[in-house]
């Protein structure tokens, strides 16, 4: 199963899709309709409203107000080399806002203040149902689905000090979307190709069998110390290719557009836009 959340006008509404279409049902976002219902219980809720094209859809972020983002750093082997880390024996996380979270063919802003953002493509997960201090099953079975992010970051920013929040934060900046996808549409993201594009050139590159701490394990880890909640979003880790390991480094411009795409998850298609004061 497919699910998104569609921008309409009366409102963001979340949208089961089948084949080419997205059939809005009557809650406001893909948040709101798993705190409501089991996934499983998803295809018998009735329409709220006529069917839209997807190519036609315009896609607000899958989840519009998540309680919480988090988002896991040094995941991939190949990013955790590039960077001169040892590989760490605990996930190293921060935080993000929803006021970060932008559709899946939205703009980026490219914010007046930072000249070093950079991409990082990441796949996200997206909890189903409530659980604390779970086992590593608990974790895999809570897990609704899967769906595309970008980690865009502030790099002048994250870097000012030993904390990575401020770098992160930036507002309309994180494409999430298009699409959650249900585990069993992709054996739970096991062996999933992750690319990145800036205007056609392919900057990351990498497979989710690459990851150090796996969903379910960081899901796991997580509700150890917070209770997680349906529509909660985890991005799980960038691989090798960003933009600040280059020599010489590489950012983000202008004008440039931002491909992420996840094998059987979709695509976030993100034009550069430069904040207006």
């Amino acid at each position: 199963m497919r699910l998104a959340t569609i921008r309409t006008a009366t409102g963001t509404r979340a949208a089961r899709v089948e084949t080419n279409v997205a059939i809005p049902l009557g809650y406001p976002d893909v948040g709101a309709l798993l705190a409501a219902a089991d996934v499983q219980d998803i295809n018998r809720i009735p329409p709220a409203g006529k069917p839209v094209p997807v190519e036609d859809a315009d896609f607000a972020p899958v989840l519009t107000s998540p309680s919480k983002v988090i988002c896991v750093g040094l995941n991939y082997r190949t990013h955790i080399l590039e960077m001169g880390r040892e590989l760490p024996e605990h996930p190293t996380l921060f935080a993000k806002f929803a006021d970060t979270l932008i559709g899946a063919r939205d703009d980026v802003v490219l914010p007046i203040t930072s000249a070093e953002v950079d991409w990082e493509a990441e796949l996200g997960v997206i909890i189903g149902t409530s659980l604390r201090r779970a086992t590593r099953e608990q974790a895999h079975a809570a897990i609704a689905g899967y769906t595309v992010v970008n980690d865009v970051s502030m790099r002048d920013w994250q870097w000012r000090t030993t904390q990575w929040l401020q770098g992160k934060a930036f507002e309309r900046t994180t494409p999430v979307g298009p699409f959650l996808v249900t585990p069993d549409e992709v054996d739970h993201a096991r062996d999933l190709e992750v690319r990145c594009e800036v205007d056609g050139s392919v900057m990351q590159h990498s497979r989710t069998s690459d990851l150090l701490f796996d969903p379910a394990a960081t899901v796991a880890y997580i509700s150890q110390f917070t209770t997680l909640r349906p529509g909660d979003l985890i991005a799980t880790g960038t691989p090798g290719g960003v933009g600040a390991a280059r020599d010489p480094k590489v950012f983000l411009a202008p004008g440039q557009t931002l491909l992420t795409v996840i094998e059987g998850l979709g695509e976030c298609v993100n034009v550069c836009r430069e904040e207006k004061e």
